[in-house]
């Protein structure tokens, strides 16, 4: 893969992931998407820096805004290690079937593909916890920006979640699959509540007001 996908532009990201083309697919969908709600946290935060009216909050929102950036780069980066892990797993699949060593080197690649969306959907919470801190302290008038981010975050941890479960559910090792569907299903349960809580009482505020 000579050029990374993620210094594509948008109109091509988009036509790239729509043409008939193994890579980016869902799993690098999902880290976009978890990257613009950790980008739309820091534009929050920003705009809230240096207004007098959130001094008491400043040194949280710079916490914030550090940690939302450095969430940000990581699940670009994850666009590119998702799509890098897919042709591994595709060459696995490639190799006839009676070939003694087909087995071991599809688990194996089969368990790399699933390194990727996890660290998306670990990065994702980290990004749902800042979007539901920020909606607590950041600048009111930006109350919205947070309940898109939280939106976008809890759609990208589920469409990460797809990703690892289609490679669990080939894996030949059940013990390691069990406890990858654990970890997801963990992240899962308590991570789309919150994001969607988050997102619900930017509407309430917004709508009230």
């Amino acid at each position: 893969m000579q050029e990374r996908l993620t210094q594509l532009s948008c109109d091509d990201f988009a036509s790239k992931l729509a043409a008939k083309e193994s890579v980016p697919g869902g799993g690098g969908a999902a880290a976009l998407a978890g990257a613009l709600g950790a980008a739309l946290g820091s534009m929050v935060g920003n705009f809230t820096i240096g207004k007098k009216k959130y001094a008491d909050v400043q040194d949280d929102i710079e916490r914030m805004c550090a940690s939302a950036e450095g969430i940000r780069i990581r699940l670009l980066d994850l666009v590119q290690k998702d799509a890098e892990a897919f042709e591994p797993l595709s060459r696995a699949y490639g190799i006839p079937k009676e070939d003694p060593m087909r087995a071991q080197v599809l688990e194996e690649a089969t368990l790399a593909a699933c390194q990727a969306p996890l660290e998306m959907m670990r990065a994702i919470c980290e990004a749902i916890d800042l979007l539901e801190e920020m909606g607590r302290k950041g600048s009111r008038m930006l109350l919205s920006d947070v309940g898109c981010g939280a939106y976008l975050c809890a759609a990208a941890l589920q469409a990460a979640s797809l990703n690892i479960f289609v490679n669990t559910a080939t894996l030949a090792n059940r013990e390691t699959a069990q406890r990858l569907d654990c970890e997801v299903d963990s992240m899962l349960a308590s991570y789309v509540p919150l994001a969607n809580d988050v997102a619900a009482q930017v509407e309430a505020a917004i709508r009230r007001d």
